[in-house]
């Protein structure tokens, strides 16, 4: 049951991929949608995303990797998850219940626990075109996982042009989806 005098708690969750850098735009919407936000990132995405920056807009460190056994939780837990981007590695892992990272270890986990996750994935068409991940992403979609991708979110690119396209990443349609499944109180709808 979620604690009705404290602000639910959003895990964005960024994996490797360049448009992982603006990350701080849904930071910046969810926060102003009231969520206390906490990043945290794969070690890929680490490369990507600027963590001083984003540990001062959200306050919270950005973990990166499992803390060891015994330490206290430097996060708040979570009471909904947004995956942007989402990587084909991430979304081929997650389906498949890996959890050799700590992003994955928390979606695995919070699947399980029944919370609201919306998942948008960006990548190019060739690695799109693999039937694992096209699979992958109806198995999460039958899973209750909102999945935003496709020509309706935001259309496929050629190998090697990602970076001419990260400006028009849908940040803002994350949050709406996320909005939708969660209702006033914070529970799932």
């Amino acid at each position: 049951m979620t604690d009705p005098t404290r602000p639910r708690v959003l895990y964005v969750l960024a994996c490797g991929s360049p448009v992982a850098r603006d990350v701080g735009r849904l930071v910046e919407h969810a926060l102003r949608d009231g969520w206390e936000v906490c990043v945290v990132a794969t070690p890929d995405g680490t490369k990507f995303v600027d963590v001083p920056a984003l540990v001062r807009q959200t306050g919270h460190p950005v973990r990166s990797t499992y803390k060891n056994p015994g330490e206290p939780d430097v996060l708040p837990g979570a009471d909904a998850m947004i995956v942007a981007p989402a990587t084909v590695n991430t979304i081929n892992k997650w389906a498949a219940g890996i959890a050799d990272t700590l992003v994955l270890g928390l979606l695995v986990e919070g699947q399980g626990k029944g919370l609201p996750i919306v998942a948008m994935p960006f990548t190019n068409a060739a690695m799109a075109a693999h039937p694992a991940f096209r699979q992958n992403l109806a198995r999460l979609r039958e899973w209750d996982v909102t999945v935003l991708f496709g020509d309706h979110v935001m259309p496929l690119h050629a190998p090697g042009t990602g970076d001419r396209h990260l400006d028009r990443f849908p940040w803002r349609m994350a949050l709406d989806a996320l909005r939708a499944r969660v209702s006033v109180g914070g529970q799932v709808s």
